[in-house]
């Protein structure tokens, strides 16, 4: 019986093994494919420069701008509404119909294409309520498409937090809304910041419902009119240089700046996770 389980430990251990070392196989032959065929369009020029084909620029430093200024106005909507409502079905709603209701709901949404996002961007925000091809409707288009993920990766935060903390803070005399806010928040931060990092990542990939709401204009956005304005994120610039390169040099350029901004946002937020979590362990 020993060796029959030892065997089949084994088996089990090469099987996980293996998988694992295919996974991290494939994401290092595709970061090495675009890095590798991306450095030889990168330059600073193009990193930093305008972008006109009909002058000859090529520069990416207006996509860069309108990337970081989608994923902020995003995340500005999506985090406060989504962390409102993970508190309400984790800390005050009561299981019955409205929140099997809007769990539903949140499932639901979570599975829908994005192009069907595009287009009630399209119809709802920039047409019925005026916004135009704008960051303001890219923005609030792309916070309904990434709350039902924030919901839930906070949801499952909140309910790992152990129960004993609410307790000794309520039997302390403190009031529900300040141990939520003071005890249960702070040692969920891990999670939370888990949802904001996937986020990201998929407001970042995201091309079809940008395009059809916050437009593809390669411009970088007037200081006043930064809401109001058109704007062009990366991953709709290299989808656009895909179609108008046949060699594909500027695409996997902006491919591999595009990894890079990836890479160093989700380095941040698990650095500021990290020292949330060590100043939390030095409160207690």
């Amino acid at each position: 019986m020993n060796r029959k389980r030892r065997a089949k430990d084994l088996v089990l251990t090469i099987i996980v093994w293996l998988f694992s070392l295919t996974g991290a196989a494939f994401l290092i032959w595709i970061m090495f494919t675009v890095i590798s065929r991306g450095l030889a369009g990168i330059s600073l020029d193009f990193i930093i420069g305008d972008y006109n084909l009909y002058k000859g620029r090529t520069g990416i430093f207006p996509m860069i701008a309108g990337t970081l200024i989608i994923i902020f106005c995003t995340m500005a909507i999506a985090v406060p509404v989504g962390i409102c409502a993970a508190i309400y079905l984790t800390e005050y709603a009561k299981q019955g119909v409205l929140v099997r209701a809007i769990r539903f709901a949140t499932e639901s949404l979570s599975g829908i294409p994005s192009i069907i996002y595009g287009l009630f961007g399209y119809i709802f925000f920039k047409n019925a309520l005026g916004l135009g091809f704008s960051v303001l409707s890219g923005a609030l288009t792309l916070s309904i498409m990434v709350l039902p993920l924030v919901i839930r990766t906070t949801e499952e935060a909140l309910k790992s937090v152990d129960p004993g903390y609410r307790e000794v803070s309520l039997a302390l005399g403190a009031s529900r809304l300040y141990t939520i806010f003071r005890v249960v928040l702070p040692c969920a931060v891990p999670g939370i910041l888990t949802a904001v990092i996937l986020s990201m990542g998929r407001v970042i990939g995201e091309t079809a419902a940008v395009i059809f709401t916050a437009g593809a204009v390669p411009r970088v956005p007037r200081p006043g009119r930064v809401l109001k304005s058109s704007v062009r994120t990366l991953s709709v610039h290299l989808y656009l240089a895909a179609l108008e390169e046949a060699d594909f040099t500027s695409a996997f350029a902006t491919a591999a700046i595009l990894m890079v901004i990836i890479a160093v946002l989700n380095f941040t937020a698990k650095r500021i996770a990290k020292r949330l979590r060590g100043e939390r362990l030095e409160g207690r």
